[in-house]
């Protein structure tokens, strides 16, 4: 501001000059003339200087002056001294932050928004056999897996990608893609080679226990047959021991086949064929009816005739799981209503019971294995604890989701939602 009056004063001082030089020996448009030229002068004068110091990258001391261009250049010495201070401490937080992910035991890859990299930490040298020069080459050049390729191209990063390491297929990476700052991406990749080794140690432990527990529950399953054939009713107590273990082996061997339902869910290869749904649906719902014995319990919607492409028995198994829990979890004078209908994004199943509910708290866990839901009842429900287990592994192996809605003592709605993808009509 005081550059501002200063400068001004010059100029109104340099203005009286010339009126009272005109008023004294004439011409005072001359005069005028001549103080105008001389300021002008010296404004282009201080701007060239201003110009060859920007042109320097104004690092030097500015050069002298006075009135408002002394505090032109001291502003924008200034604002240089304090760009120069924050770009020393950014590039102190830079170095920091890739000695810190040079520390890290997984690897850590900076992508551009054309998939070019633009840094990497030691660990994803070693485990993609990235080198220095590398920097630039875009991503799907060096990383060929095709699974890798579609994962980048998808955008959709909320999942990892599992793959082999380029440098040893032994190792198995899970890659996750982070999107963060302007269209800039973090690769990180982590190794799970022993978290993988022991799912599939889970898994096959699995499958093999309860394929070894098929044959021994068959035979002691016939031979309880047997002894109830031959008892003759004299002893209660013999009799209803032999029902109890004949309702034990049974329940022993409904576990043992969901377990293995399970496992193949796991292990096995998709087969796709174009299922006609609705007909699936009348079935299973005519042999629900059939078990409770013909009470009508069922009420079947049917709003469209979309077939999905799919795996049949595995969605039959689905299906009936689902039926069955709101059949068993609902009074047994209700109403079970299955809806099949097609919304603009998906094709829906809703299969909705009046019963009992769940609690909010529990809707997250329903799906994890032999989880059940604490709730007083006056009759014991007989059940695996699988069942949503091996619903939600359908409809993962379907690309659909599973969405519950329920209020306790009001009863619950859940509803498998197919991308418009599998329509195969």
């Amino acid at each position: 501001m005081a550059g501002w009056r200063k400068e001004i004063g010059t100029a109104l001082l340099l203005l009286s000059a010339a009126l009272l030089a005109g008023t004294t020996v004439g011409h005072t448009t001359y005069w005028l003339l001549l103080v105008s030229v001389y300021f002008l002068l010296n404004q282009i004068v201080h701007i060239n200087r201003f110009e060859r110091w920007i042109a320097l990258g104004g690092k030097r001391q500015y050069p002298k002056a006075s009135g408002i261009w002394e505090d032109i250049y001291y502003h924008v010495y200034r604002i240089k001294k304090n760009e120069k201070r924050r770009n020393r401490k950014l590039s102190k937080m830079v170095d920091q932050f890739r000695k810190s992910t040079e520390a890290l035991p997984d690897a850590a890859i900076v992508l551009n928004t054309d998939d070019q990299i633009e840094w990497s930490n030691k660990a994803a040298n070693s485990v993609f056999g990235l080198k220095p020069s590398d920097r630039g080459q875009r991503i799907p050049n060096l990383i060929r897996f095709p699974e890798f390729i579609n994962y980048l191209k998808a955008g959709n990063y909320k999942e990892a990608v599992i793959l082999p390491s380029p440098m040893d297929s032994r190792v198995t990476l899970a890659v996750r893609i982070v999107s963060y700052s302007s269209g800039l991406r973090l690769l990180l990749a982590q190794d799970v080679t022993e978290l993988k080794k022991m799912e599939r140690m889970r898994k096959d432990f699995v499958a093999n226990v309860s394929h070894e527990l098929r044959t021994p529950l068959t035979v002691l399953k016939g031979y309880l047959e047997t002894l109830q054939d031959m008892d003759d009713g004299s002893s209660s107590l013999l009799s209803q021991s032999v029902q109890q273990m004949k309702d034990q082996t049974e329940r022993m061997q409904h576990l043992v086949d969901d377990l293995l339902l399970l496992a193949r869910l796991e292990t096995q290869k998709k087969t796709i064929q174009c299922i006609d749904v609705p007909a699936l649906l009348s079935q299973i719902c005519k042999e629900g009816d059939a078990l409770e014995n013909a009470s009508r319990r069922i009420e079947l919607t049917l709003e469209a005739d979309t077939h999905i492409l799919g795996e049949v028995q595995e969605l039959r198994s689905a299906f009936t799981n689902l039926l069955g829990n709101a059949l068993k979890y609902s009074p047994e004078d209700s109403v079970v209503k299955v809806r099949w209908h097609r919304t603009h994004e998906a094709v829906v199943l809703d299969v909705e019971d009046s019963g009992e509910g769940i609690a909010l708290a529990d809707i997250p866990r329903v799906t994890e294995r032999f989880y059940r839901a604490e709730v007083k009842r006056n009759k014991k429900i007989q059940g695996t604890g699988l069942g949503l287990a091996i619903v939600k592994h359908v409809l993962m192996r379907h690309d659909a989701k599973l969405g519950i809605v329920s209020k306790v003592g009001k009863g619950s709605r859940f509803s498998c939602y197919f991308p418009v993808s599998r329509i195969c009509n």
